[in-house]
């Protein structure tokens, strides 16, 4: 009895939107999840008033928010159909891949129903079990070309039959339906479908206003461990909001985290207006709080950086193509560098561990080919292609491309260090008048304008042109060296006169390309491009090659290469044979020394830190939370 009351409470409820639907004009989806243990959802899409009384079109997107490479989410879409209101068949032609074009034979609303397979739980797909259906947008639903600026409602059915409660940014209308005032904002809201548990505080705002933040957890965790946790994310998101002055005014005054928290899932973190999808490949959050923090630091200074202070390139956002953009350097390496730093300020990292993430980014502009060759906008220009982007063939991405997460991390660990030391000013200075300038009003902005906001902070225009052209435009590197001494921090040789042959790049092990080393493979292949300069890249090895020997000894594995070189001096010359499809060969590896660095603390080298190295770095990485 009870079902049935509920079915028609449903179906009423359902009536009664669809009714107010056709009057607004909206899109209305219905997703339901018949089949979730084999990782379906059915979903009804209902398009009042379509564009034309012609034919027209329906498509699935092909690229993400948050995300720069193009992906085919058109592959798991199947069974699709149309109809009117009354149930009568509409002419469906597929077109393309993910596109269909709907017949003239349409009336003044049709529906479009199809179904939709989804098992990958990350911040890019879909995934759907019977625990949760974790959705992302664009991964999810069709659209149609030309009504992007129409109101979108969602009714989520199955919660009480699987136990699942809605963690979503999008507009809770009543009961299971949700809404969204246009096609942007529609695929800028995952949600999560599940018995997560919540953590939900309030923090007043500089304008006095409250901003709630939830966390809301998916995992195996007790309810009071992700209280607990939810305590160590308000400190960061205290921490976060001393950079900028305030928190963004968040949409329906509330921001949430939806994180995923499970062994078999895949590790990720997508930034969105109101919310993050953050999915973490773990057994459970207790024991791995300050781990896990990584992301949710990253991930919300986006709130500011990436969703307010947007790139005019990512505006508006295109959902049928990958979207390019010369400004990631700033959009995500300026926030890869916060997103370390801020758990330092905020005492869950101590500045000697600090030092190891330094180390990282130093090393990517210092000893990194692409660094070398290329400016931090053109290595984020290839985020179309290396953003989790999905490819068969091998690229030579070892030799061509830096992450711009870690060029441009670098470059604002540069820029922070040489405005504390040149204008006492800090790196938080200039993330202020660019949020001010920029991300408050929602003005978009180019490079140019990056620029100009450095003039207006520092007051030197010169400074800013000179710093712009060096390090952003061109491919010059700062003195990092002489920079980090300033806080008493030293930067070295990681493995001074120690033998190095350089790495061979996914040897024995599965490489980004997808290949593999085939069972009872002969020696050592190398699966994919060394590193240009090197002494293996010298010597001619290369992918596709495969190492039989090193010194005269035969080889399995990289680890026994590796400690064949470590056995020898730097200059040495290591005879190694291989073969490749031209037949067997033997060359010869000139040694170098190491040439990756590390940064140590003077404390930890045994020299004495000054009065004004301890002052300037208590300034840089100290709490600034008032």
């Amino acid at each position: 009895m009870k079902k049935v009351l509920f079915s028609i409470i449903a179906c009423s409820l359902a009536a009664a939107c669809f009714s107010q639907d056709v009057k607004e004009k909206a899109i209305f989806y219905d997703i339901s999840f018949p089949n979730a243990v084999h990782h379906e959802a059915q979903i009804v899409m209902t398009i009042t008033d379509p564009p034309s009384s012609r034919e027209f079109r329906v498509c699935m997107s092909r690229s993400s928010a948050g995300r720069y490479a193009t992906h085919e989410f058109g592959k798991n879409v199947y069974n699709v159909t149309a109809a009117n209101v009354d149930g009568t068949p509409v002419t469906l032609k597929q077109v393309e891949g993910d596109v269909y074009e709907v017949g003239d034979d349409h009336g003044t609303a049709v529906r479009i129903t199809y179904t939709l397979y989804g098992n990958l739980t990350d911040g890019t797909y879909t995934s759907i079990d019977l625990s949760h259906a974790h959705l992302n947008m664009p991964a999810t639903f069709m659209w149609v070309p030309g009504l992007e600026q129409r109101p979108v409602k969602f009714e989520f059915n199955d919660l009480d039959k699987y136990g699942w409660k809605v963690a979503t940014q999008l507009k809770h209308d009543g009961d299971n339906v949700y809404s969204a005032p246009n096609l942007q904002y529609m695929m800028d809201s995952p949600t999560e479908l599940s018995n997560f548990k919540e953590s939900s505080w309030d923090v007043v705002n500089t304008d006095g206003k409250t901003e709630k933040i939830n966390l809301t957890v998916h995992s195996d965790d007790p309810q009071a461990v992700i209280d607990n946790f939810g305590k160590m994310v308000a400190k960061m998101v205290l921490e976060e909001k001393a950079v900028y002055g305030e928190l963004p005014t968040y949409d329906f005054g509330q921001y949430t985290f939806l994180d995923d928290v499970y062994p078999t899932v895949s590790g990720d973190g997508m930034e969105h207006r109101n919310s993050t999808c953050i999915v973490q490949p773990i057994d459970k959050v207790e024991g791995n709080e300050v781990r896990l923090l990584s992301t949710f630091s990253h991930e919300y200074f986006h709130s500011w950086n990436v969703k307010r202070i947007r790139p005019k390139s990512l505006e508006p956002f295109n959902f049928s193509h990958a979207d390019m953009s010369s400004e990631l350097w700033f959009a995500e390496g300026f926030t890869q560098y916060y997103g370390e730093l801020l758990l330092v300020r905020s005492g869950f990292h101590t500045p000697e561990e600090y030092t190891r993430t330094l180390a990282g980014l130093v090393n990517s502009v210092l000893n990194t080919p692409g660094a070398a060759k290329y400016p931090e906008t053109q290595m984020s220009r290839f985020a179309v292609y290396a953003d989790a982007g999905v490819f068969n063939d091998p690229t030579n991405e070892n030799n061509i491309f830096t992450s711009y997460y870690t060029y441009g991390g670098a470059t604002a660990l540069a820029l922070d260090l040489r405005l504390r030391s040149e204008f006492n000013l800090t790196l938080d200075d200039y993330m202020r008048t660019v949020w001010l300038d920029r991300g408050k009003v929602m003005k978009p902005y180019t490079i140019p304008d990056l620029q100009a906001d450095l003039a207006k902070t520092t007051g030197n225009a010169k400074f800013a042109a000179e710093f712009f052209n060096k390090y952003i435009y061109g491919i010059e590197k700062n003195d990092y060296q002489t920079l980090l001494a300033k806080a008493g921090l030293i930067l070295r040789k990681a493995q001074p006169g120690k033998a190095w042959a350089g790495p061979l790049t996914g040897a024995s092990r599965r490489g980004r390309s997808g290949q593999a080393r085939a069972s009872g493979t002969e020696g050592l292949p190398i699966l994919t491009s060394t590193l240009v300069g090197t002494p293996v890249y010298n010597a001619g090895l290369d992918a596709g090659d495969v190492i039989l020997k090193a010194d005269g000894k035969e080889l399995k594995d990289e680890q026994a290469f590796e400690d064949i070189v470590a056995s020898k001096n730097v200059g040495d010359r290591l005879v190694v044979d291989y073969k490749n499809r031209t037949g067997a060969h033997q060359t010869t590896i000139t040694l170098a020394e190491n040439p990756y660095l590390e940064i140590v603390t003077y404390e930890k080298a045994g020299q004495t830190l000054t009065t004004e190295q301890q002052d300037f770095r208590n300034k840089w990485l100290s709490s600034k939370v008032k």
